[in-house]
């Protein structure tokens, strides 16, 4: 399962830029993903919470799931790196 082991390699990856952003950086990366969120939503219709929330809590989830919750942990990466890079580039 390829899927899987980059599924938990971004999982970590993210856990690791968590642990190093700040609370206002971790809020800057929360408002992004928001504002994404409520554009797909305009775009496609509403996300429901506690099908994502099932969906995480998963023991063995299929390709597909996989496949969408590394997505979803690239996204997370990709908006924790630009806020914290964009942050540090600001204080140098």
């Amino acid at each position: 399962m390829t899927e899987k082991s980059t599924f938990e390699q971004t999982y970590e990856l993210a856990d690791l830029l968590i642990a190093e952003a700040t609370k206002e950086q971790s809020a800057e990366c929360a408002r992004v993903l928001a504002m994404s969120l409520a554009h797909h939503q305009l775009r496609h219709g509403e996300v429901p919470v506690d099908q994502t929330l099932a969906t995480l809590r998963m023991y063995e989830p299929t390709e597909e799931y996989l496949s969408l919750l590394v997505d979803g942990m690239t996204n997370l990466v990709g908006v924790l790196l630009s806020v914290c890079g964009s942050s540090r580039e600001a204080r140098h």
